[in-house]
């Protein structure tokens, strides 16, 4: 049995099939951990989402932006923009199986020696206390009350995470964390206009692994979210959203030996918008 970390497929389907016998991939043994956004922006977005759910528990998936973006749009929260693709899952007729599938999933989860996240861990939490505040994210979007969470959860505040904030200003933090962060300050104040890679970064920023004393450094932490990044990969971190859906590659990564598969994407049709 093997474990596959898999990038932002973004609805590129036909490129994660081909991925998938590039690893060598058995549906039957193998686990397939995601890093969330499996929808948006690709043109694939409903075989997509149907594949991951079919595989049950063989599958991991963590929730990122435009995974919550898709349920947003679907309870008529937010009005969809105009590069959004995932408009065959809003007219599937397994349309509501699906979002109910999708808002059960993780906001985090470890396991193997590796935690896994769409976008980052302020440097304030330990692997154990962002899995807590990950559950309470849970919670509020699979109890009763989430269209209300998610009408409430957009928003650039609080910048700053403390262990006393409460209500929707606490869920908030958690949910930009965990799916929209790049950059913080050494005291973890979040930043999110930036969307290139490396260079031209707001003065007293630093991407959120660089953090001096990160409390999560003791684990090796895989995410996606930054494809102007691209590929990261380090003993404490692994950046796996290599662009597929702006013409580059899918990655893989096979935890137990850390052997990175590629597949190129240089074949999508359509143009990809600003992420």
């Amino acid at each position: 049995m093997a474990t596959y970390a898999i990038g932002d497929v973004q609805g590129c389907y036909d490129q994660l099939m081909r991925l998938l016998e590039r690893c060598g991939y058995d549906e039957r043994r193998d686990l397939l951990w995601f890093v969330g956004d499996l929808v948006n922006r690709g043109p694939q977005s409903l075989a997509t989402v149907r594949f991951v759910k079919r595989l049950g528990a063989r599958a991991v998936t963590v929730l990122g932006n435009h995974d919550l973006s898709l349920l947003a749009v679907a309870e008529g929260i937010r009005r969809p923009h105009a590069v959004d693709t995932f408009g065959d899952i809003l007219a599937a007729d397994d349309r509501e199986e699906l979002l109910d599938w999708l808002r059960g999933r993780s906001m985090m989860h470890a396991g193997e020696g590796y935690a896994i996240v769409h976008a980052g861990l302020l440097p304030q939490w330990s692997v154990g206390q962002a899995l807590a505040l990950a559950r309470e994210v849970e919670q509020a979007l699979r109890g009763p009350g989430y269209r209300e969470f998610l009408r409430q959860m957009y928003g650039n505040e609080p910048v700053r995470w403390h262990d006393r904030l409460a209500g929707i200003d606490r869920l908030r933090i958690i949910v930009n964390a965990m799916t929209r962060m790049r950059l913080t300050t050494a005291d973890g104040t979040l930043e999110f206009s930036h969307k290139l890679g490396l260079e031209r970064m707001p003065p007293g920023y630093m991407p959120w692994y660089d953090v001096p004393a990160r409390e999560s450094r003791g684990t090796t932490v895989i995410f996606g979210h930054w494809a102007a990044l691209g590929l990261l990969q380090r003993e404490d971190v692994v950046g796996l959203d290599s662009g597929c859906v702006w013409g580059r590659a899918l990655s893989a990564l096979r935890l137990a030996d850390r052997r990175l598969f590629q597949c190129d994407c240089g074949e999508l049709e359509g143009t990809a918008a600003e992420q």
